[in-house]
C-alpha cells in the first residue's frame, strides 16, 4: 500500500506542476514561444492517468476488505491490474490522436510493430489471457509443465512463478527454489494440472515377493491396510468424481485400493493401486510403507530384493567331475 501512495503523490505533483506550465507560465513569459498545445495534451495526459489510477486503486482497496478468500482476491487484483493498463492506453491514445480513423492506424502501426518486434513478448502476454480466461491454472494449483513441476504462487503479465517441487528433492516437496515460466508454454506446450477439479491422484507401491512366500496372504495384507488408511480420501474423491463427471466425460472405475499380481522371472510382484491427496502423496506413501514392513514381520512374509542367488557347489576330484584337459 505504501508504493501505490507514493505513486500517487508523484502523479498528483507531476499533473500539478505541468498544469502550471502548460497555462500559467505562458502568461507570465510573454512573448516567449513555448509549445503550449504540447504541454496541454502532456497535462492531459497525466490527468488522465492520476484519475484512472485513483479509481482503480479505491475498487483494488474495496476488493481486499469485501472478499475473504485469497485465491479469489488474488485472482480480481490481477484483473483490475490489467484493465488499469489498458483504460490508461486508450486514454493517452485518444489525447494525442484526435481524428479517429488515425487512432485505428496508430493502433495497427503499433500493434503491428510489436508483434514483430516483441514476438516472444506478445505470446507471453497472449498466454497470460488464455491463462486467466481459460483457467488452464489459477494461483495454489500445482502443475507440471514441460519438465518443471511446482506450486502456482504467481500469475503475470508475461510470467508464471512456480514454488519447485521435486528436483535434487525426492517426492512431491518443494525444494525452495522459485522457477519462472513463460506464459507462452502454454500455447504450444501441455500443462498438466494435479489439482485442477479435484484434489485427489492413484499411486502405486510395487513390491517383489519370492516364490517361496505366502503372497496370497500378502495380497490380504495390503489390501486391508489400504482401505484402512485411504478410506477418507476415497470417499472424497468418490464425491468429486460426481461433481466434475458433470463437467467431462468419464467412464466409470473402481476408486477403491487394488492389488495387481505379476509373474516375474524373479518373483511374485504385487503392485498396491491407491488413492491420496495430491499434497500428501509421500506422507501417505511412507505411512503405507511403515505399516506394509510391521505386518509383513509379523507374518514373516519376505520380500525380494531383486538380486539373484547364485549357488557355487564344490566336487572333489573323481565324484563326476570331468576330467582334466591333457
Amino acid at each position: 500500500m505504501r508504493r501505490n501512495y507514493i505513486i500517487f503523490t508523484s502523479l498528483i505533483v507531476l499533473t500539478v506542476v505541468t498544469f502550471a506550465i502548460a497555462y500559467i507560465l505562458p502568461g507570465l513569459l510573454e512573448g516567449i514561444p513555448l509549445p503550449e498545445r504540447t504541454l496541454q495534451q502532456l497535462f492531459y495526459t497525466l490527468l488522465a492517468i492520476t484519475v484512472i489510477y485513483t479509481i482503480f486503486m479505491a475498487l483494488e482497496r474495496a476488493f481486499r476488505k469485501q472478499i475473504t478468500d485469497e485465491r479469489t482476491k488474488y485472482t480480481a487484483t490481477k484483473v483490475l491490474s490489467v484493465l488499469e493498463i489498458l483504460f490508461m492506453l486508450i486514454a493517452v491514445a485518444s489525447i494525442w490522436v484526435k481524428d479517429p480513423s488515425g487512432l485505428v492506424v496508430f493502433f495497427g502501426i503499433v500493434g503491428a510493430g510489436i508483434a514483430i518486434a516483441l514476438q516472444d513478448v506478445v505470446k507471453n502476454f497472449a498466454g497470460s489471457v488464455i491463462i486467466m480466461l481459460t483457467g488452464v491454472y489459477s494461483v495454489g494449483d500445482r502443475v507440471q509443465i514441460e519438465n518443471m513441476t511446482g506450486d502456482v504462487i504467481d500469475i503475470g503479465m508475461t510470467v508464471t512463478t512456480l514454488l519447485e517441487l521435486r528436483g535434487w528433492v525426492e517426492g512431491d516437496q518443494a525444494t525452495g527454489r522459485l522457477t519462472i515460466v513463460p506464459n507462452g508454454k502454454v500455447i504450444s506446450n501441455p500443462v498438466y494440472n494435479y489439482t485442477k477439479d479435484h484434489s485427489f491422484l492413484w499411486d502405486e507401491i510395487e513390491l517383489l515377493l519370492p516364490y517361496t512366500t505366502d503372497w496370497k496372504r500378502a495380497i490380504e495384507i495390503l489390501d486391508a491396510i489400504a482401505r484402512q488408511e485411504t478410506m477418507d480420501a476415497t470417499s472424497i474423491a468418490e464425491q468429486e468424481i460426481t461433481f466434475i463427471g458433470e463437467i467431462y466425460y468419464l467412464p466409470e472405475s473402481d476408486i477403491g485400493p487394488a492389488v495387481y499380481v505379476t509373474i516375474t522371472d524373479k518373483g511374485v510382484n504385487l503392485s498396491l493401486r491407491y488413492v491420496t491427496y495430491v499434497r500428501e502423496r509421500r506422507i501417505m506413501r511412507a505411512r503405507l510403507n511403515k505399516m506394509i514392513l510391521d505386518a509383513f514381520s509379523k507374518e514373516n512374509i519376505e520380500i525380494s530384493s531383486g538380486t539373484q542367488t547364485i549357488a557355487i557347489i564344490e566336487r572333489k576330484e573323481g565324484e563326476g567331475s570331468r576330467p582334466p584337459h591333457p
